[in-house]
């Protein structure tokens, strides 16, 4: 019996279905009209009494000089009452007559203006007449560098692929755009360069987007949290960037660029662990220094995930460890704290977290203000109130100092997140625990993927030829190939000069 009836339910849901389907398609224009007449920003209007056509647009979203000066003039000029003569007559080129009331709708929406013929039901003349409004290009905020180009990513999607196409002026760099959102229409673009980028990676984005069902899309951390490999990692997928020679540069690795419209910020895929750690300036600086800094910044990760979380373990389980020239200092700080060392270490974090999310969320000059007057009064009263030691002040402070030396602001989130769980394992088990959550995570990110490619490349399965530029930078003439992770069909870049003996000069 329960079968029937859900039987009945799929019946009675698929005729409600294609009643809705033949109700849209017989949408006339008329009706289209009346539906859109319900906002105040539409216009409708017969152009005179004499004139057959009428006239509608949103006026919020259409360049109204474009209607003042290439349309009322033509229509007041042409004496044929015809459609076709009028749009041969109109001087603008993006003009078309489209008698499909779906697609008429769709173009009211993104900014045209629609001429109808009076008693026409399914047919209009469609003018292009787009206001765009944007932001001029500015100098990067999240990704500022000292040396290097100025140029950021803002809100207009085209204005973004033309700062790409002028570093990339090739004819192999292919944009795919696609709308995703049942109610934004977003736009997002697809950036490649055809003969360079692995096509299965191409195929695997694209799937991925047009298989996207989300009522709306206004960034691109949409996208990227979406189209992930593994919706419950804490680690990103994708890297976020604001920087167009940056994605100009992965483009010519052979990875993949998407830009949404609206958003300032491009993703960048696959991505691999170690590039969230490589800043962009580092192709600036000379390979010796590049190197070092980003030794420093692996070093900065791992101090201010475990720094903490060795300090709880250490003085609860490990007291053997510590110098004797060290225990002085430790017990002369500790002696009158009420707190054991886990919960003090929670308030301290949990103190910086409040400043950090702050300075954030307040306007920029106050937010600065907040951080640093805040920081230095709650540390300096909290250790004089005896409720923490001055020396896991010091160490919680480096700590947070250490997570900000993360290029990418993403990675730098993922961070702050897990030096809890490491907290929590060092109360637990102490130096024990703490390797049992290092493991974890390991084995974690050993299983993740960046659109199906290995997430540790090329450390892990190892590829020494990547490792020119990884954990360290290499001169540039050394790095002749495109990472192996990309799979790129022409893997070598360039082919290296023949190292030759410098000839003398007549002055030596």
């Amino acid at each position: 019996m329960g079968f029937f009836k859900s039987k009945l339910k799929r019946f009675n849901r698929d005729n409600k279905q294609k009643k809705n389907e033949n109700s849209e398609h017989e949408l006339r224009i008329d009706e289209l009209l009346h539906r859109c007449k319900e906002s105040t920003d539409f216009v409708s209007y017969r152009y005179s009494e004499s004139s057959p056509f009428y006239i509608h647009y949103y006026q919020t979203i259409v360049e109204i000089n474009i209607l003042h000066q290439y349309v009322l003039p033509y229509i007041n000029e042409n004496e044929s009452n015809t459609l076709f003569d009028l749009q041969q007559a109109i001087p603008i080129d993006n003009t078309e007559i489209i008698d499909n009331v779906h697609e008429i709708r769709d173009k009211l929406l993104t900014g045209c203006i629609v001429i109808e013929v009076k008693g026409s039901i399914q047919e209009a003349l469609v003018i292009s007449a787009v206001s765009l409004e944007k932001r001029p290009v500015s100098m990067p905020e999240v990704e500022y560098s000292v040396v290097g180009p100025k140029e950021a990513f803002v809100e207009s999607i085209d204005a973004n692929i033309n700062l790409v196409r002028k570093r990339l002026p090739i004819p192999d760099l292919i944009v795919e755009e696609v709308k995703i959102g049942s109610l934004t229409k977003t736009r997002v673009a697809v950036l490649y360069i055809k003969g360079v980028t692995d096509k299965e990676n191409v195929n695997t984005i694209l799937q991925r987007l047009k298989e996207i069902h989300f009522d709306q899309i206004v960034d691109s951390s949409f996208i990227n949290q979406i189209i992930s490999d593994n919706h419950n990692s804490p680690f990103p997928h994708l890297i976020d960037t604001e920087r167009p020679d940056r994605v100009a540069s992965v483009l010519s690795e052979g990875k993949i660029t998407i830009i949404v419209d609206g958003s300032p910020h491009a993703l960048t895929g696959p991505t691999t662990l170690v590039e969230f750690f490589s800043a962009f300036e580092d192709y600036f600086l000379s390979w010796h220094i590049a190197s070092i800094f980003r030794l420093v910044r692996l070093f900065a990760v791992f101090f201010s995930v475990l720094s903490t979380s060795l300090y709880v373990a250490v003085l609860t389980y490990h007291y053997e460890m510590i110098p004797e020239n060290l225990l002085n200092p430790l017990i002369a700080s500790r002696s009158g704290i009420p707190f054991p060392p886990i919960l003090e270490a929670i308030i301290l974090e949990l103190t910086i977290e409040l400043l950090r999310e702050a300075g954030a969320r307040l306007p920029t000059k106050i937010g600065q203000t907040i951080g640093i007057v805040g920081g230095i009064v709650i540390g300096t009263a909290a250790v004089q109130a005896g409720l923490t030691s001055n020396v896991l002040l010091i160490i919680v402070a480096l700590a947070a100092l250490a997570s900000f030396t993360t290029p990418v602001y993403q990675m730098g989130n993922t961070i702050r997140l897990i030096r809890f769980p490491f907290l929590i394992f060092a109360q637990l088990w102490g130096l024990l625990g703490v390797t049992f959550c290092f493991s974890y995570i390991l084995c974690h990110l050993l299983k993740m993927t960046s659109l199906g490619r290995p997430y540790l490349a090329p450390v892990y399965p190892l590829r020494l030829d990547d490792l020119r530029d990884s954990l360290f930078r290499l001169p540039f003439f050394m790095q002749t190939k495109r990472p192996m992770q990309v799979r790129s069909p022409v893997r070598t870049r360039f082919q290296p000069k023949k190292h030759e003996k410098p000839k003398r000069d007549i002055e030596d």
